[in-house]
């Protein structure tokens, strides 16, 4: 059987990362297995049961945790379906389909489909945001409203600066097992380095086959064909999704458009403040204000 884990102690080692992380979290949860064509996917159901349903994409090499950790102002105003996406390092099945196919899109749709959920919120972060707008693309009858925050597949930054700053420390790492690289990569990424995404990562980059092909971009031809309101959110600083170059493009190729967000000062990965702003700019959009 094919694994993207190097051995079974090393998968163990990063599920316990996982749930150790859930729990930290000190929320009220339910998890559930959705099969679809592409292999199990593992959800986790939070908030409040009565509220409208929002779907929460993590991004790449990460898991459903962590992005409910990003963004736990979400769970006052919905019902969250945080989900491990395939073929990362999470609980969800270690099968990762053609990221310059619609299968992703398909992924989700099984999803949707198969819990009869309609009239979805949808936020993706990074590799999230991607997964997202290949599902509007794909299908988007399910779906009433997305969010993009920080997406990857519209706009690519600097490969030089990549290659140095994030690629570069990663493989260093990866040869010498020195924690000070993984301490550069998320310097690079993190407006704030976060204690949990460096024991994370320190266990992933060691245990995990990582994709490194090209993210495709968006075609303008794709973006004009989702007519679902569509939301997008950036990071002025943002080494991999340069901010203001993102939502430069998202205005000319998404006719469905309807706000966007620019975060001053922040890397790929906001801080606590950053994503409080985040937060606030979703319920405005949805209708539930939050207090400032």
């Amino acid at each position: 059987m094919n694994t993207l884990f190097s051995s079974p102690a090393a998968r163990e080692r990063i599920l316990e990362l996982y749930f150790d992380k859930l729990e930290e979290l000190n929320i009220s949860y339910d998890t559930c297995t959705i099969e679809t064509s592409f292999g199990d996917t593992h959800i986790i159901m939070t908030g409040d049961k009565t509220a409208p349903p929002l779907v929460l994409l993590h991004g790449a090499n990460g898991c459903a945790p962590i992005a409910i950790e990003a963004l736990p102002g979400l769970l006052k105003d919905f019902r969250v379906y945080a989900i491990d996406i395939i073929g990362q390092p999470n609980p969800s099945a270690e099968f990762r389909p053609d990221i310059h196919t619609p299968a992703y899109g398909q992924w989700l749709q099984e999803i949707l489909s198969r819990m009869h959920i309609t009239g979805v919120t949808l936020v993706g972060i990074s590799f999230g945001g991607l997964v997202s707008w290949k599902t509007l693309a794909f299908d988007e009858r399910r779906i009433a409203r997305a969010f993009l925050i920080v997406p990857a597949g519209i706009v690519n930054g600097n490969p030089i600066q990549a290659l140095w700053k994030v690629f570069l420390p990663m493989k260093r790492y990866m040869a010498t097992r020195k924690t000070k690289y993984v301490h550069r990569f998320l310097g690079a990424l993190f407006t704030r380095e976060d204690p949990f995404a460096l024991r994370f990562l320190s266990e992933v980059f060691l245990h995990f086959s990582m994709d490194f092909s090209p993210l495709p971009l968006i075609s303008r031809k794709e973006a004009a064909q989702i007519k679902t309101p569509v939301y997008i959110a950036a990071a002025e600083n943002d080494l991999m999704f340069p901010g203001k170059k993102l939502l430069r493009r998202a205005q000319k190729i998404f006719p469905s458009l309807r706000d966007t967000l620019l975060l001053p000062d922040s890397r790929h990965v906001p801080d606590e403040a950053g994503n409080e702003e985040i937060v606030k700019w979703i319920s405005k959009n949805y209708g539930h204000p939050q207090e400032v």
